[in-house]
């Protein structure tokens, strides 16, 4: 008896092996057949691009096998690798670029210069080079253009038209390839892009070391001792815990042991908005730019969020002759270009926004462009508005009528539109650096896409946030834009951090469509309460006058902290109500300010002021508002 149970497990087991190595046999099978098809499309090539100077640039050059017509050039410069280099095709050609693909683009992808098999120095987001004077003076333009007029006499059967498109760092090469001034360069596409290092990108948000990201990300162009290796030493349970138990930029920056000239080191050595930061302003490239542009970027995009509304922003005003588009979903860092992206975390947005975007919007953009078929793009903004899950369309951005509209903070945690008739009315706490309110409630080894949607009730059960909520609404309110932030504060300390977030709170009853639960698979997660983030930024108090010239305060001294976080769309519903959420800190996202006006990147932790009150007024003649731009019909 046992014997033949023995032989039916065996049986039971080799069936069960064979099943998995069919299904893997399979899906080789299907990869293989996409790479055939490819294959069966396309020729790849890679070449050595010379430049002006003499460097050459590593080039990937995929081009259709189809004779019958010609074709545009469409081209991605990056500093991640054009991999895989050698015969394998690039997997994005089976899915971002797949509109491409099927309307035979010639597809060019490049090394910047100093990158992977790129020749020359790779300089962090190049500056823009205003006195080009000499053959060898350069920037990020020149050799886009220098790409450009080599391709166009060296690839076959391109109709002299060519895009550019990029996303991230990527799209900060697009913004800067827009300044190359090159005639066949018809049509960029900046999306997501680095802009601004110091203000609101990546690095700094409003002069704030954005330490987990930061440590985390300069390996990938810097390598040495930065980043994963110091991760790895640094982050063993969790990174709230390991990072406040290493301590402060100075201690990690013993890990790193790196004398050179990174990155790393030119932020400690630019702690303010010095002329370093600024020549590093993509936006000082944003003039009388000919191409055709469409910026991208996702309204829950924790990297470059600002990069996107900043660039269009700028465009739209120094350089008003461009034919400029903007196209904002409801997408973390890059997920416009995934596929079937309707939803993540616990929010649900409904039917798959990347796939409009990908074929109503970018493809139509570059068809029309550098195809020359299809109609010219009417919908010059299109946004997709969270809370009420819909695209809607505008001839420019900011809109008309979002009216701003001032929401004053009150005693007892109320918000209204009224002005506080109180002449002695705050509401205190105390930032305490030794507990930084964490960024999210759950225990993470990384920084996770979801903290952007996070349930902000963790945060509302601490002493040190405080909290103030409308009355539920009874009718729909639509923001658009900006929000403008305007504290009234006096705190212990000589510097302090201000970390303020507008919060959706959904109703107690809220249940989702069985649609939204058979995508986001989170059946059992409790949404009835939950307390989404429509926006919260952090600002560091000693730049309240001026990012170049940072300002102590006097300690127990009211004093106006006036900052914007950066742009909406969002309709809270009947049945929610509008919260208002104030901390000091907002750890590991950001560093830990010591409290203290020191140098955060020479201090030690023995240097903070620990435990310092906090007084957020709500009185007549210091009144604490957040002023939304409220859509009027």
């Amino acid at each position: 008896m046992k014997r033949k149970k023995k032989i039916v497990l065996l049986a039971l087991l080799v069936a069960a092996t064979i099943g998995v190595t069919k299904a893997y046999a399979q899906k080789t099978i299907e990869l293989d057949s996409v790479e055939i098809r490819l294959r069966s499309l396309y020729t790849k090539r890679e070449v050595m691009i010379p430049m002006r100077d003499g460097i050459s640039l590593y080039t990937a050059i995929y081009e259709p096998k189809n004779n019958k017509e010609k074709h545009p050039i469409l081209m991605n410069r990056t500093p991640y690798s054009c991999a895989p280099y050698g015969e394998k095709f690039r997997s994005s050609l089976r899915g971002a670029l797949k509109n491409y693909v099927d309307n035979n683009y010639i597809l060019v992808f490049q090394d910047v210069r100093g990158r992977h098999k790129s020749e020359g120095e790779f300089v962090q987001v190049r500056p823009l080079n205003k006195n080009k004077k000499k053959k060898n003076d350069i920037d990020e333009g020149t050799d886009t253009y220098d790409t450009i007029e080599w391709l166009i006499h060296n690839t076959k059967n391109n109709n002299g038209n060519v895009g550019a498109w990029g996303i991230s760092y990527d799209g900060f090469y697009a913004t800067m390839a827009a300044s190359s001034a090159h005639p066949a360069l018809k049509a960029v596409s900046p999306q997501g892009p680095v802009t601004d290092w110091f203000r609101g990108d990546d690095r700094h948000h409003n002069g704030a070391f954005t330490l987990l990201q930061t440590t985390n990300f300069l390996p990938s162009l810097e390598g040495r001792n930065i980043g994963v290796g110091v991760i790895k030493q640094i982050v063993k349970n969790d990174v709230y815990t390991d990072f406040l138990s290493i301590g402060t930029f100075k201690d990690i920056n013993k890990l790193v042991n790196d004398t050179t000239p990174t990155l790393w080191n030119m932020i400690a050595a630019h702690p303010n908005f010095d002329e370093f930061w600024q020549e590093r302003d993509a936006r000082r490239s944003c003039y009388n730019l000919k191409p055709a542009i469409l910026v991208v970027g996702g309204l829950f995009d924790s990297e470059d969020c600002y990069g996107a509304w900043n660039t269009y922003k700028a465009i739209k005003e120094q350089s008003p002759e461009t034919e400029l588009y903007l196209a904002f979903g409801p997408w973390w860092h890059g997920a416009w270009s995934r596929h079937d992206f309707q939803g993540f975390g616990n929010i649900y947005f409904g039917n798959s926004t990347s796939a409009y975007y990908k074929d109503e919007i970018e493809y139509p953009f570059f068809r029309y462009y550098l195809e020359g078929k299809g109609e010219k793009p009417t919908k010059k903004v299109q946004v997709f508005y969270t809370g009420e899950n819909k695209w809607k369309t505008y001839d420019e951005w900011p809109i008309a009528n979002a009216v701003a509209t001032p929401f004053y903070l009150h005693k007892n945690g109320k918000i209204s539109n009224e002005l506080p008739t109180e002449t002695d009315s705050y509401t205190e706490y105390v930032s305490d650096m030794s507990k930084p309110v964490p960024y999210t409630a759950n225990p993470t080894t990384r920084r996770t896409r979801e903290y952007m949607i996070d349930d902000q009730r963790f945060a509302s059960s601490r002493p040190d946030v405080i909290t103030f909520v409308t009355d539920t609404l009874t009718e729909p309110l639509t923001i658009a834009g900006p929000i403008e932030v305007e504290l009234k504060t006096a705190i212990g300390g000589t510097d302090g951090d201000f970390m303020v977030k507008v919060i959706d709170v959904f109703p107690e009853n809220f249940r989702y469509p069985e649609e939204a639960v058979k995508y986001l698979g989170n059946k059992s997660y409790p949404m009835s309460g939950y307390q989404l983030m429509v926006r919260g930024e952090l600002f560091r108090g000693r730049y309240r006058e001026s990012f170049e010239h940072p300002k102590a305060f006097t300690p127990d001294s009211i004093t106006p902290v006036n900052y914007t976080l950066y742009d909406v769309a969002h309709t809270f519903e009947p049945g929610h109500r509008i919260m208002i959420q104030i901390q000091s800190s907002w750890f590991p996202i950001i560093d830990r300010n010591p409290q203290k006006f020191i140098n955060t990147y020479e201090c030690s932790v023995e240097d903070f002021m620990m435990r310092m009150p906090v007084k957020i007024y709500h009185q007549q003649d210091a009144a604490t508002r957040v002023i939304l731009p409220v859509v009027k019909d």
